[in-house]
């Protein structure tokens, strides 16, 4: 080739450009070949036009959605509203545009035309997993209105299928980025399984124990428990994969390891819920030194008791006949039966519980001596009231024992109480004169 010709070509090379994303193009090259006002243009429309569309549909298009689902007569469709399902799907529309024209942003440079795409493409996957975690809240919540809720919370599964999701999520996230196939990033995974196991430790723990509790009914949503380790005392008022939420009594919350009602023991109190009954059981000691047989003057007095005069008639017929037949010397009164004032007070305390309205008479009904001590004579009141509500179950018993108490001076008994400043004034010294 001649001089001419070889100077020919090299001139040529210069004024005539390379087709864009040639091999030989560098990259100053390639942008001093670009039509910069048509590409500026266009990106201008891009980016207003996809302003505009997303403004568009989040002020009018969602407006008229949600105006439409107040209208509907389901009640379903309105925590697809509460849980911003479709705010959050249109924040995927400008991704999707840029992911779209990413040719024309990234300035028909192929580099960054790539990372733009990865770019868009993690944003879309990471909108997509918040709107279906925001699908999954909302069927909870349609969940919780059904009565079946109650006894099969499903809170805890749904939990663990929102945190799969998430991890499905991340991983075809680094697919991308790395431009890697994501069963090779699972097969990755195998030797990170004993870190996985490490950092899901609670949430494994957890699955397992949600459904040990769903499966075994072991609690509900709004059963009393009891748990001493934890200071629990209180009403279920949340079950999730992780926690247990309990309202105790003075309103604070206590927030319980779902596999704790696994691993340890606690104390439903939903059986005595179920059974339409709530327990009494308190006693008052009686001294024993105000024990003793019956005098005629005390049956005559008690036998003016309504409560008392038919088993006080029958009792008393009953033992004359047997004193009178099987007994010789009725002079001492070991000899033979007789009344005692703590067996006559103990019948009455029957007596009066059987009547009294709030008492539930299908259930345990017990009055009974416990084993004397130091503190005297225990009589133990073992019976359930009809009404289970707390406030109202306090006032029944405290009006029981309120009664009980002033009566038992009737008997000739005492209560039997360590002795106070008063009792001690009330003594009087020998040697005063």
């Amino acid at each position: 080739m001649s001089i001419e010709a070889e100077e020919a070509q090299v001139i040529l090379s210069e004024t005539i450009p390379v087709e864009a994303g040639a091999p030989s193009l560098g990259i100053v090259d390639h942008f001093a070949s670009i039509d910069w006002q048509n590409l500026l243009m266009r990106n201008a429309l891009i980016f207003i036009g996809c302003l505009v569309g997303y403004l568009i549909a989040k002020n009018y298009i969602l407006r008229v959605i949600r105006h439409f689902i107040k209208k509907t007569p389901f009640k379903w469709d309105d925590f697809l509203v509460k849980h911003k399902v479709f705010q959050i799907a249109l924040q995927a529309i400008p991704f999707l545009v840029f992911y779209y024209f990413a040719k024309d942003i990234s300035l028909n440079w192929a580099p960054a035309q790539k990372w733009i795409e990865k770019f868009m493409l993690s944003a879309i996957v990471i909108i997509s997993m918040q709107t279906i975690a925001a699908l999954m809240n909302a069927f909870t919540d349609v969940y919780r209105q059904l009565n079946q809720s109650m006894r099969r919370p499903i809170k805890g599964y749904v939990q663990m299928i929102t945190i799969f999701m998430y991890f499905l999520g991340s991983l075809l996230i680094i697919a991308i980025i790395l431009e890697k196939d994501l069963t090779a990033i699972f097969a990755g995974l195998g030797a990170l399984t004993a870190v996985i196991l490490l950092v899901f430790k609670d949430t494994i723990l957890g699955l397992v124990a949600s459904i040990q509790i769903t499966s075994n009914h072991l609690i509900k949503i709004g059963d009393w428990i009891e748990i001493d380790k934890y200071g629990a005392d209180g009403d279920v008022i949340d079950i999730s994969l992780h926690t247990i939420k309990v309202q105790n009594w003075d309103k604070t919350i206590t927030s319980i390891p779902t596999y704790a009602l696994i691993s340890d023991s606690f104390k439903n109190w939903r059986g005595m819920s179920e059974s339409g009954g709530r327990r009494i059981k308190r006693s008052l000691s009686i001294d024993v030194s105000s024990i003793h047989f019956c005098s005629e003057a005390l049956l005559e007095k008690l036998c003016k008791v309504d409560l008392l005069e038919d088993y006080l008639q029958q009792v008393n017929q009953e033992i004359d006949e047997y004193n009178t037949k099987d007994v010789k010397n009725t002079g001492n009164l070991i000899n033979g039966r007789h009344l005692t004032n703590i067996g006559i007070f103990r019948k009455y305390v029957e007596a009066y519980l059987h009547k009294h309205p709030k008492v539930h008479k299908s259930m345990t009904f017990l009055v009974r001596h416990l084993e004397p001590g130091p503190n005297g004579l225990p009589i133990q009141i073992y019976v359930f009231s009809s009404d289970q509500v707390w406030s109202h179950y306090e006032s029944i018993q405290a009006d029981i024992f309120d009664h009980i108490l002033a009566a038992v001076p009737e008997f000739e008994l005492r209560v039997f109480q360590n002795p106070n400043g008063y009792d001690f004034q009330s003594w009087k010294s020998p040697l005063t004169t």
